[in-house]
């Protein structure tokens, strides 16, 4: 890396994208060790409390539609604070919450202000920066997101230990406004190309067609597909792993230890990705962590099938291999979907987090509807996501081969 690239890097304000990356992932997981508290304390029932988990991924999908047209129209920078502000508002509702009905209305007002951080990082990320320097931030950025299922219910279960489930929320409450604060102070102005000066000129294309146009694109498809999957099976894993714990006699601090092993092997793929991105191309990668997600996924059902005891440890070793998997996977993925559409990325970016949200809800809502089957349940709507992973690297495949027939017709 020359010293230009490091004069760059060095002002990325990586904790800054850091926490807008991480702010959803904060509110999924750090009450999940809480889960059969709140079941006591709202005198409902645990699917129920599961439903908490998928509307908040419900209103996190449709906030993906929202806010990518309303970013560009109104601006990043506004946009963002405003969407923090949404965010606080409805931590602060599930906070006073005294019954369920009252709860899953914070979840969506709150997950509603959480989907503004994860559009708006991700646009200006791919706006700000060039194609390399996007990939190594992406690649920087998304392994720490990983910290979030292995501190945050950590976090959660001290507090809700010692000063009760309300708590959990009046710590998100904080972080949502000390991100307010430190958006403020963010520069959004960036350097224009010609080709977005050209793109800016042209007259203005209804949203609907903006997204049919990106839909079109087979590489976004794809990596977009796989995306989705990727998530979709942790989403799982997230929604099943406290009930199925419980079932086998785990308190709520081993649930949130339980997080941390699969948080290191994210981590390490993550930046075991980085380093490889300096050495080969995503083309020669990719196919091999595919691989890797669909073999640890299998593993899960057959472990499932064959039964666990009254341990988690059977599963969770073959998570770790999917976690790994995905914290590789994440960055090439997304970066690739995106870097296709520069130049309306808060619409792609919009897109691309809508359909994933909507699978997660999805998988969600499957393993929430048979939480009775436990573990076979979850796993089986993960082995589910790795046929999807196999569909969306078909079309990744096809674009490339359609580009290369297009460069040999030249």
């Amino acid at each position: 890396m020359n010293n230009t690239q490091n004069k760059v890097e060095n002002k990325i304000p990586y904790i800054w994208l850091a926490g807008l990356s991480m702010l959803g992932f904060l509110a999924t997981d750090m009450y999940l060790p809480a889960f059969d508290v709140l079941r006591q304390d709202l005198a409902t029932s645990s699917q129920m409390i599961g439903w908490s988990l998928s509307i908040f991924l419900l209103g996190m999908a449709i906030g993906q539609l929202i806010y990518g047209p309303i970013s560009e129209r109104f601006g990043k920078k506004k946009v963002l604070i405003s969407s923090l502000f949404i965010f606080s508002v409805g931590t602060i509702i599930c906070a006073v919450s005294s019954n369920v009905e009252l709860l899953l209305t914070g979840r969506f007002v709150q997950s509603i202000g959480a989907a503004g951080a994860t559009i708006i990082w991700q646009s200006f990320v791919i706006e700000k920066y060039d194609d390399k320097t996007s990939q190594r931030v992406f690649a920087t950025v998304m392994p720490l997101v990983a910290l979030s299922p292995a501190l945050a219910p950590l976090l959660g279960a001290v507090l809700e230990a010692h000063l009760g489930w309300q708590s959990i929320f009046y710590c998100l409450l904080l972080i949502g406004v000390v991100w307010i604060i430190r958006s403020s102070l963010i520069d959004f102005s960036i350097a224009k190309t010609s080709q977005q000066k050209e793109h800016a000129t042209q007259p203005t294309v209804s949203i609907f067609k903006q997204y049919a146009t990106i839909l079109k694109s087979k590489k976004f498809s794809g990596n977009m597909i796989i995306y989705a999957a990727c998530s979709a099976a942790f989403f799982a894993w997230l929604t099943g792993s406290p009930f199925a714990m419980s079932a086998m006699g785990y308190s709520g601090t081993d649930i949130g230890l339980s997080y941390l092993p699969q948080t290191i092997a994210f981590i390490a793929g993550g930046y075991s990705c980085r380093t490889l991105l300096n050495r080969y191309s995503t083309e020669q990668i990719l196919p091999w962590l595919l691989k890797g997600f669909i073999l640890s996924v299998m593993a899960m059902f057959a472990v499932a099938l064959v039964g666990t005891g009254n341990s988690i440890i059977p599963l969770l070793i073959p998570m770790c291999f999917m976690a790994a998997a995905n914290g590789a996977i994440y960055p090439i993925v997304a970066n690739n979907a995106l870097a296709v559409f520069k130049n309306n990325s808060a619409s792609a970016s919009g897109l691309l987090n809508f359909l994933q949200m909507m699978l997660c809800v999805l998988a969600s809502a499957m393993v929430s509807l048979f939480t009775d089957y436990g573990v076979l349940a979850m796993t089986a709507v993960m082995v589910l996501q790795g046929v999807l992973v196999i569909v969306g690297y078909g079309l990744i495949a096809k674009a490339r081969k359609a580009n290369e027939l297009t460069a040999a017709s030249a």
